[in-house]
């Protein structure tokens, strides 16, 4: 059976969005050349992705473009050449290597998740991170704790959860990476 890890960037308050849905925020500030590094790295781990469909037509956009390649050129390779499954029933992906899921989303995950292979990785789509968290589909979370605080905005978590620290790590930017078994 295939694991499920959800990875977001939070605030230091708990939320992937403002109260306005921005999400600009999340991106400020990393020109740390060790969070580059451990991202690159993140990126090139291996699995599947799974992204609910604005996340994944923000990826679709930048990802596979020039533009990608020169600015982060190891993260470019890894996004362009992993699996990926874009959860939706209004699109029609066109990026390389994607399948669509359409239908009744907890029950497709859960096939997914009975398949076997590599793991799966789903990146930001924090409205579908909060379904599945609720449904128990989620395995670990790996959040990038942002140092700035929203004040409200969406959250991830949806019910009480107790979560296991499996790992974390600081940065000079002042992120820090905590990932939690659930």
């Amino acid at each position: 059976m295939k694991k499920l890890r959800v990875f977001e960037s939070i605030s230091v308050d708990g939320y992937f969005t403002d109260q306005g849905g921005d999400m600009g925020w999340a991106h400020a500030g990393q020109d740390d050349a060790e969070f580059g590094a451990w991202v690159a790295g993140n990126a090139g781990g291996g699995g599947e992705l799974l992204f609910g469909r604005k996340t994944y037509q923000m990826m679709e956009a930048f990802w596979p473009t020039p533009a990608a390649a020169r600015q982060m050129p190891e993260v470019a390779h890894g996004m362009n050449a992993a699996r990926k499954y874009v959860i939706s029933k209004t699109i029609r992906p066109s990026w390389n290597n994607t399948q669509l899921i359409g239908g009744e989303l907890v029950r497709a995950v859960r096939e997914l998740k009975a398949g076997s292979g590599p793991g799966i990785t789903l990146l930001g789509s924090g409205s579908v991170a909060a379904q599945l968290g609720a449904a128990g589909l989620v395995d670990e979370y790996q959040l990038v704790i942002v140092p700035i605080a929203l004040g409200a905005g969406r959250t991830v978590f949806t019910a009480r959860r107790t979560l296991r620290l499996v790992a974390q790590r600081a940065f000079k930017n002042g992120r820090v990476v905590v990932t939690y078994a659930a």
